[in-house]
């Protein structure tokens, strides 16, 4: 796996993925100034949303629970002194589909939590990771 970031002006970057990707990445906006994407540390909670929710929609399917939409909050706390690391991560989980089973969607949030996310599990070492979640019908 390789990224390459590249300096636009001021605090905005481009990312790229070797597949040809792109996003446009800001820190701070310049006084003024529209901020023209998310920033690095938002780039981390986004790749942990994305990550838990594939594992949280696959492991569902595979336990044959008709799931239709899937939403994932992240809330973070960071340090207040450099390095402004994550000090704690909660991940909301709202899954949307026909005839879920509580029991089911409990197991694949905690199966992605505990074993699959490489992103959630990987900030872990930093952070205190909590998830949670809640079912509504489609």
């Amino acid at each position: 796996m390789k990224v390459t970031s590249k300096w636009l002006d001021n605090m905005c970057f481009v990312g790229s993925t070797e597949a040809g990707h792109s996003v446009v990445m800001e820190g701070a906006a310049a006084e003024g100034g529209v901020k023209r994407g998310p920033s690095p540390m938002e780039m981390l909670l986004l790749g942990v949303a994305g990550c838990s929710s594939i594992d949280v929609v696959l492991i569902a399917e595979k336990q044959r629970q008709n799931v239709v939409d899937c939403q994932a909050t992240v809330t973070a706390k960071r340090a207040d002194d450099t390095p402004r690391v994550f000090t704690e991560i909660h991940i909301h989980f709202k899954v949307i589909g026909h005839d879920l089973k509580e029991a089911a969607i409990e197991k694949a949030v905690q199966m992605s939590a505990e074993k699959y996310c490489s992103a959630s599990i990987m900030l872990g070492k930093a952070a205190k990771i909590s998830h949670s979640f809640e079912i509504a019908a489609a």
